[in-house]
């Protein structure tokens, strides 16, 4: 007896695409809120300077009778930054959005405005690595001295709050301060109106780090009340004057056995012993979070070159520094770096599994310090009220072009995108540290 298949009339089948598209991954965004505003007058240039003027030391002996006191001298510090404009684009074709089922136009909009607020997020924590105050958990002394197990606690939490303390960095919630927080009830209330509204600081870390502190015995019992008095977005609670807000933007640093490079010619380095060192960029956030160990010496003769094979970690592109000392400080000069922009001709975003060479040394660029080779360090950011501001020179601005023009006379594309002037400066590195540690639960995620 004769079957039809469905395998037979596979040509009648209708292909179903849900209309409703699935989420992206959420990324929690905290840091470039804490920044005290400030604000670029237009046709000024692009520096930023903010100047204060230091305490004057405190008499030390009473005056005497007709004699009048030699007096102090004022001192003036100042600190600046430079404002950087940023954006990007997305190009779709008028055959694109005619075909596809979603709604192209409107889904590029989402995703700019998503892609902007990262950018500056990403580019705060960036700058707040300037920062030079550092404290390893346990004591260490480097971040290649952290191991498995130096893992956040308590103790280290009393030290920022008294080193902090101890500077007299103000507090939020403190004296002149500017009202900029969440509601701290679901109510409706004014947040002022809480008990537990109080002057503080703030600590921005890695969920990994948060889920290593919450799990310290003293820490539970205050965090199952401090958890009812929430004032910022993603705050996981308080300890001794800290509130703890996590963030999957958060930077980290894994530690990688060196790829070693050998001597070859056609260069233009100098003869000499030159050490490389690559550092691993991942292609969502851009973040320098994979760091080889420094190479051993190669020797290089005169108009010589080093040549290497970047390793091929998916999701990763590279970097590639070179020095003649253990210490390289400046990145390499290969034509299989960017063709066009600012690091054009540098051994930067290197495609992964590829034979590089490095002619000579490019620009000035420190790497990250590498940890210990397996090692994950992930920093936390503990800051009072004045640490840092975020100057703006133009507000974030967005385009949206649909109509033809002199370049689109048929009008085929359509663009959306973004741009913003601005930067990050740290106007006082002793009212923030950074704390180092790695993970418990690092072992366990991908």
């Amino acid at each position: 007896m004769p079957t039809n298949s469905a395998a037979q009339f596979s040509g009648d089948i209708s292909p179903y695409i849900a209309a409703k598209t699935l989420p992206l991954a959420r990324r929690q965004l905290v840091v470039y809120q804490f920044g005290d505003p400030a604000t670029l007058p237009k046709g000024q240039g692009v520096t930023y300077t903010a100047s204060r003027y230091n305490r004057v030391p405190l008499p030390y002996a009473p005056l005497s009778e007709g004699v009048p006191p030699i007096g102090q001298t004022m001192t003036l510090q100042q600190v600046s930054a430079q404002a950087q404009q940023w954006g990007d684009k997305i190009t779709i074709t008028d055959v694109a959005e005619m075909t596809i089922k979603h709604p192209l136009f409107k889904k590029a909009i989402e995703l700019v405005a998503l892609q902007l607020s990262e950018t500056m997020e990403r580019n705060t924590f960036n700058n707040l690595m300037a920062g030079s105050q550092i404290n390893y958990v346990n004591s260490r002394g480097a971040r290649a001295s952290l191991v498995t197990g130096d893992v956040i606690n308590p103790h280290e939490i009393n030290r920022a709050t008294a080193m902090l303390s101890n500077l007299g960095a103000p507090r939020y919630m403190g004296d002149e301060v500017t009202d900029m927080k969440l509601e701290a009830d679901a109510g409706g209330a004014k947040a002022s109106s809480n008990p537990r509204k109080m002057p503080h600081y703030v600590a921005v870390c890695h969920p990994f780090v948060v889920g290593d502190f919450s799990e310290n015995s003293t820490v539970v019992t205050a965090w199952s009340y401090s958890d009812l008095n929430r004032l910022y977005n993603y705050e996981a609670g308080e300890w001794r004057g800290i509130r703890f807000c996590q963030t999957n933007m958060v930077p980290s640093w894994t530690g990688v056995a060196a790829i070693n490079g050998a001597a070859v010619g056609g260069g233009a380095l100098a003869a000499g012993t030159y050490y490389i060192q690559l550092t691993g960029q991942d292609t969502q956030n851009q973040y320098e979070s994979q760091i080889y160990q420094v190479s051993a010496g190669v020797v290089v003769l005169a108009n010589g070159a080093v040549q290497f094979t970047t390793p091929n970690t998916p999701g990763y592109t590279y970097n590639a520094y070179i020095g003649t000392t253990t210490s390289p400080f400046n990145l390499g000069v290969s034509v299989q770096g960017p063709t066009t922009g600012p690091l054009q001709g540098q051994a930067t975003q290197l495609p992964p599994n590829t034979v590089c060479m490095i002619t000579a040394l490019g620009v000035a660029q420190v790497p990250p310090a590498a940890p210990a080779t397996g090692v994950t360090v992930y920093p936390t950011f503990v800051f009072g009220r004045g640490a840092y501001s975020q100057v703006v020179l133009q507000n974030a601005e967005f385009t949206y072009l649909k109509n033809a023009d002199k370049s689109d006379p048929l009008n085929q594309l359509r663009v959306v995108g973004w741009k913003n002037f601005y930067g990050t400066l740290i106007t006082n590195s002793q009212f923030m540290m950074r704390i180092e540690s790695t993970s418990a639960f690092n072992s366990t995620f991908g």
